[in-house]
């Protein structure tokens, strides 16, 4: 049995407070009463309620300090605020301090009730996208899409927004930074997940033969059609199809892709029948799409057709602060996947890695580890099983600076002791001494960054 939301009504009145009990309760709440601010706050401290519906004028406290105390205590609890007093002044400063909406006395009770419905509905959709997030994060570690950096984490929102819809979504970003992975986490995270999740890259296939990959073809429609086949799109029914490179398919086709955006339904080479398709489209392209549409290379309207939702990934570079935790994964991987037991990196290595530029992205910094992992002969990789970057890292020796404003405070953090013990000869007692911090702190700070301990 499904349990029923509960709400706290507060008021010094009780004739007031008794009929809105009742009132919210018929309509399938379980009630709870205070008699005033201080027993409110009393009250959240000992149980879990769904929403707060509050007086401003009581006598002991007033609605807005209680209001005040109980975000303090449960800032996701949301309140309305109810007054026989009404004022610009009282409403900003209800909603400033957390309110979720205001309404004056005497109440309107149809418009109660769906303030109601609506605080609910908007404190369930906080807890389902929360528990999508986690959902999120879980695939996206199994898929190697890890990052803790802002720019990564403000993808992550935008997909637990974006994936339990139906809006086609445009994928942009430099080449290797993972927009297949991005479209499969908001397939697998979406309603279509049972269904299948269809890849195709336009770029791969021959102009020629692109429109019967994607829609399929009748008997004898061409040379060496042998037999009815069915496209992609076809295949992708009931889930998703990813369009990788969208920039990349030749206007032609472009006309029919926007058919399908508009009319959901295609027609297979040589045929004639129309076919309803029910598929989510997600694409992507590593090119200008707007710089695209004003040279003429790409159509318009198909453009802001495919522009409902666009998720851009950030380039490493733009996120140089998760590269020791991706190194680090990658590192695991490959050292499991390989059967050699390597422990990390020494500090050498690590600030090679995050001194790098990195232009192929997230693919480039996988390759350089796995390749290391392979040809590895010691426990710990250095700076000599990272040579083939070291040529484009942003001038390697050990005097060369880097430029604080364009990144984090953990990078610079991470790129001054790494430094350090650099300049210190490895000695640990050293770097410490000249970092002003203990030789333990030290530890545990290059254990955090993966580094040789």
């Amino acid at each position: 049995m499904k349990q029923r939301n509960t709400i706290l009504v507060v008021d010094d009145d009780m004739a007031h407070r008794t009929m809105l009990s009742k009132l919210i309760g018929s309509w399938g709440f379980e009630i709870s009463e205070a008699d005033d601010g201080i027993t409110a706050i009393e009250s959240v401290k000992l149980k879990s309620y769904d929403l707060i519906l509050m007086d401003v004028r009581m006598i002991k406290l007033s609605g807005i300090e209680a209001l005040k105390e109980i975000k303090t205590l449960n800032p996701a609890i949301p309140a309305i605020i109810m007054t026989a007093y009404s004022s610009i002044e009282s409403a900003v400063e209800a909603i400033k301090y957390g309110a979720y909406d205001y309404l004056t006395k005497p109440l309107d009770f149809d418009k109660l009730k769906l303030t109601i419905e609506r605080a609910m509905e908007h404190l369930h959709l906080k807890e389902e996208n929360r528990l999508l997030k986690e959902n999120l994060r879980m695939n996206f570690d199994r898929q190697n899409i890890i990052g803790q950096s802002s720019s990564i984490t403000g993808v992550f929102e935008t997909i637990a927004l974006v994936a339990p819809s139906e809006a086609t979504v445009l994928i942009t970003g430099e080449s290797g930074t993972g927009k297949e992975l991005i479209a499969g986490a908001i397939h697998f995270n979406s309603n279509r997940r049972k269904g299948p999740f269809i890849k195709i890259n336009c770029a791969a296939i021959p102009e020629t033969l692109l429109e019967s990959e994607l829609f399929g073809h009748e008997k004898g429609s061409f040379t060496g059609a042998d037999r009815r086949k069915d496209g992609r799109f076809l295949q992708a029914s009931g889930g998703s199809i990813f369009l990788d490179e969208i920039t990349e398919m030749p206007l032609t086709m472009q006309v029919k892709l926007l058919r399908v955006l508009q009319e959901r339904e295609i027609t297979r080479v040589g045929g004639n029948s129309v076919i309803k398709v029910d598929v989510r489209i997600i694409v992507a392209s590593n090119r200008d799409l707007q710089e695209m549409v004003e040279s003429g290379a790409f159509r318009e309207d198909l453009y802001y057709r495919l522009n409902v939702v666009n998720i851009r990934v950030p380039s490493l570079r733009e996120r140089k602060d998760d590269i020791p935790l991706l190194a680090v994964n990658f590192l695991k991987m490959f050292a499991e996947r390989n059967h050699k037991h390597i422990k990390g990196f020494t500090p050498g290595a690590m600030n090679e890695i995050i001194k790098h530029n990195w232009p192929g992205n997230i693919r480039e910094l996988m390759n350089a580890v796995e390749r290391a992992v392979v040809l590895a002969r010691s426990d710990y990789l250095d700076e000599k099983d990272f040579e083939t970057i070291r040529g484009e890292s942003v001038k390697s020796d050990s005097t060369q600076s880097f430029d604080a404003w364009d990144m984090p405070l953990e990078v610079i953090e991470k790129l001054t002791i790494l430094k350090t013990l650099e300049s210190s000869n490895e000695n640990k007692s050293e770097a410490a001494r000249r970092l002003g911090i203990t030789r333990r702190t030290l530890h545990k700070k290059l254990k955090k960054y993966g580094v040789m301990p």
